[in-house]
């Protein structure tokens, strides 16, 4: 059997959400099914690390595909060509992005919505692209794998696809989670935090984050904090970081506000663990991970009460709504006090996290692979 997999996203030091499916999918898928040959695509130089056995041929696709007229070049004249040279049994892509041009088999995976529903979360241009092809995308797929069954609702409401060809693969966590001793914690907290104890957020700083609310509930929640508590910003910019900045320069707490770039590996996992609770309060995931990160941690959570985080996030978090900055607010103040409740968090995460693995995405992932097959 041959399978192309569109792995453009694996980038050298700078993997995210969805590259990261990518790397921990089909790491155990390669592993697993020795008998299969994996055609990987990248649009730029790859690193060695991504090619997870022998068993996988890595190519090299021209123009890389990163801006939108390069991604209609990139899916429908380059990886076009690729798919009928090569005639796989199946065409894989973890981003969803199709061929409309291809007549073979293609399984997409579609992480979330957003770009449907908040258009203006996205620079103009790509928002057109997405929502111009997609819907395209949608009528090529032989099935469809999403993260969650909010995001399965979703595509079958805005689609009209059937349920019955749309298969949920979780995402997993990084065993490399885990909690930390208290020395560590408190080296981790003078490291980054000069000292103090800490709220945290991971993610690009992105307009659906809802980053801005986050900085106003802070700076709310400082008038009444005793405990010198900073807020841990873990991320690199995206779009509309320059409203950010107005919001920022604009708190009367700013300088407990500490924004600390992208963290990889043992630091990241270190972060997590160390700090009083998470923060993941946007207005739109299809998922989202460091919701497990943190419950791997024993670290509790505050999250949105919209989208699929109550589903990911179960009776382990505070819910909010984003748009509440009081609220967001107030679920600071009882995290920061609070110790029973964030006992009770903490206990309720560690039976939620059970859920989700790498392998089992994996296996999943695999199954709905077969289904096409079929």
């Amino acid at each position: 059997m041959k399978i192309v997999v569109n792995t453009r996203l694996l980038l050298q030091g700078k993997l995210e959400g969805i590259g990261w499916f990518t790397y921990h999918t089909f790491k155990r898928i390669v592993h697993s099914h020795p008998d299969v040959t994996f055609y990987f695509v990248f649009d730029r130089p790859y690193g060695q690390e991504f090619v997870f056995g022998g068993n996988v041929k890595p190519i090299v696709l021209f123009p890389q595909a990163r801006h939108p007229f390069l991604f209609y070049l990139f899916f429908e004249f380059a990886l076009t060509r690729f798919l009928n040279k090569t005639k796989p049994d199946l065409y894989v892509s973890p981003d969803g992005f199709l061929s409309q041009r291809y007549k073979g088999l293609q399984l997409p995976v579609f992480h979330d919505l957003n770009f449907m529903h908040h258009p203006d979360y996205l620079p103009s241009l790509t928002a057109w692209y997405y929502n111009r092809f997609f819907p395209k995308y949608v009528k090529k797929a032989k099935r469809i794998v999403t993260v969650s069954e909010y995001s399965k609702r979703d595509i079958t409401q805005t689609f009209g696809y059937p349920e019955n060809h749309i298969d949920v693969v979780y995402n997993g966590v990084h065993e490399a989670f885990r909690p930390v001793q208290g020395g560590i914690a408190t080296n981790v907290r003078r490291q980054f935090a000069e000292g103090a104890p800490y709220f945290v957020y991971i993610g690009a700083l992105h307009k659906r984050k809802n980053i801005d609310n986050m900085l106003r509930a802070f700076d709310r929640f400082k008038e009444t904090d005793s405990g010198g508590h900073k807020l841990l910003i873990v991320g690199a910019s995206m779009f509309g970081s320059s409203e950010l900045r107005k919001v920022y320069q604009s708190m009367h707490h700013q300088k407990d506000v500490l924004f600390v770039g992208r963290q990889y590996n043992e630091d990241l996992r270190k972060i997590v663990a160390a700090s009083k609770a998470l923060l993941l309060v946007s207005h739109f995931e299809g998922f989202g991970i460091p919701i497990i990160e943190a419950m791997q941690c024993d670290v509790p959570v505050i999250t949105s009460n919209c989208t699929s985080m109550p589903e990911v996030a179960g009776d382990a978090a505070l819910l909010v709504d984003p748009s509440l900055v009081e609220q967001i607010a107030g679920a600071m103040t009882s995290m920061a006090n609070d110790r029973k409740l964030r006992e009770k968090l903490i206990e309720n995460g560690r039976k939620q996290r059970e859920k989700f693995s790498w392998d089992k995405t994996a296996d999943l992932m695999w199954s709905s692979i077969e289904k096409c097959f079929i």
